[in-house]
């Protein structure tokens, strides 16, 4: 939607071409791609089938289980591609309810743990920059009891409700 916002402004020549160009944050686009072209590549090299395996063994069907290993991949490989390659366990859990439930509200509160658990956060600290300086050490401070609180709240109430 976006691109076609920016191809209708460019096309009625409303706006300065330069203007718009300007704008766009080249490296987070560019960091998206990437992190889209490496999730594909995971699942063409049968990443998802080892997560299946690893599902069986570890027993990922409990949702304390779950709501661990979706917050540990979150934070390796940022909460988005996490869900990308977790998208595929979900259906064939024995409560697949419960596995879309702890999948959207791990990964989501999964991503306050670090800056790189969220791309929001990564927006957030390179936006920052010209004003304040964020240390990952900064944000652990913070990040840690607010994701352990929220992540254990959620996997408590999701225990509970299904």
């Amino acid at each position: 939607m976006a691109a076609l916002g920016a191809a209708f402004l460019l096309i009625t020549h409303t706006l300065d071409p330069h203007k718009v160009y300007q704008e766009v944050d080249w490296g987070l686009l560019v960091f998206f791609v990437g992190l889209f072209l490496i999730v594909g590549g995971e699942e063409n090299a049968g990443i998802v089938r080892k997560l299946l395996e690893v599902a069986e063994h570890w027993n990922l069907q409990k949702p304390g289980v779950f709501t661990v290993a979706v917050g540990l991949l979150s934070n390796i490989v940022s909460n988005v591609p996490a869900v990308m390659l977790l998208k595929s366990l979900a259906p064939g859990f024995a409560n697949p309810h419960t596995a879309w439930l702890v999948l959207a509200m791990a990964s989501t509160l999964a991503g306050n743990l670090t800056i790189t658990g969220s791309v929001a956060n990564i927006i957030v600290v390179e936006t920052a920059k010209p004003d304040v300086q964020i240390s990952f050490r900064d944000y652990l401070r913070s990040g840690v009891p607010i994701t352990m609180g929220t992540m254990l709240l959620g996997w408590a109430w999701l225990s509970w409700i299904r």
